[in-house]
């Protein structure tokens, strides 16, 4: 399946986009959106294991799964100071 990510803050910005598709197996899992990006994406790679995935709006764990239907963001750790 193909799915649509939202992306926020600093993966926004090294992707140059809004958002990015994915291709997910079936009984997919957040885990398995992880691992997706990082190789989909490389430019994403380097945060895709900090950030937090939020499926339909409530952060989830990794072995949460994701249905094709399901809104997916990613966002990634903030600082300041």
């Amino acid at each position: 399946m193909i799915i649509e990510v939202k992306l926020f803050a600093v993966a926004k910005q090294l992707a140059n986009a809004e958002a990015v598709s994915v291709e997910l197996p079936d009984k997919a899992t957040v885990q398995d959106i992880r691992d997706a990006l990082s190789k989909q994406h490389a430019e994403l790679s380097g945060i895709t294991s900090r950030a937090m995935i939020a499926v339909d709006a409530e952060y989830v764990k990794d072995n949460s799964p994701v249905r094709q239907d399901s809104e997916i963001a990613l966002i990634p750790p903030v600082s300041g100071g």
